[in-house]
């Protein structure tokens, strides 16, 4: 599969990308900054032995069949905007949670209601939306030696697009549920908060979720 990590070189970015990249599939990083994407390639790269492509955002998703948005929320809607055509007819899994620095451990609601619904709002129906993997630590995926304690729910109004993200987010090396609709992504994107809040009172344990039952 041919991978598009949209602000690839972020630290969720990047780590994603590490993973999939050893998992055998084409990454591409790209970033508004092309030679800070170009070295977070060449660096990931070196470290599996395989090639990862670097470049602009718009450079990452014509290569691509998925795109991964990676983006701080204040970054979300233009990103989409400049974007919104190079993504018709691709997948996004929008990683996306609207938190509002400093206060990164309460949840906010943005006007849309969530990130993945605005997000599919701004791109409309030609580009299908998932929205998954805001529960994962950086520092775990980055690590290739370790195994994920970790659950993901994903969620979006397209079943064909959850068939194609939902092994890729198992190829990750987490377990992965369909969590039904995109208007789901609420409460999912409310979650990150929480857990933050979590990571601080626990003294930065990386926390995640686990489905017990399934």
């Amino acid at each position: 599969m041919r991978i598009a990590v949209v602000g690839g070189t972020g630290k969720e970015g990047s780590a994603m990308a590490l993973r999939w990249a050893r998992a055998g599939h084409s990454v591409f990083i790209g970033s508004r900054d092309e030679i800070r994407a170009q070295a977070t390639a060449a660096e990931l790269g070196s470290q599996i032995q395989r090639s990862i492509q670097g470049g602009s955002n718009q450079q990452a998703v014509a290569a691509s069949e998925v795109a991964v948005l990676s983006v701080p929320y204040p970054a979300h809607a233009s990103t989409l905007g400049a974007l919104k055509d190079a993504l018709t007819g691709r997948v996004l899994i929008d990683i996306t949670v609207p938190l509002k620095p400093p206060k990164v451990t309460c949840v906010s609601l943005p006007a849309g209601h969530s990130a993945a619904l605005e997000a599919q709002a701004i791109l409309g129906p030609a580009t299908p939306v998932v929205a998954a993997l805001h529960h994962v630590s950086a520092v775990h995926l980055r690590d290739l030696d370790h195994a994920i304690d970790c659950d993901v729910l994903a969620c979006s109004d397209d079943k064909a697009a959850l068939e194609v993200a939902l092994p890729l987010i198992r190829e990750l090396g987490v377990r992965a549920f369909d969590a039904g609709p995109l208007c789901n992504a609420v409460a999912i994107e409310s979650l990150t908060p929480v857990l933050l809040y979590l990571n601080r009172s626990l003294k930065g344990k990386s926390v995640g979720i686990r489905i017990t039952g399934a």
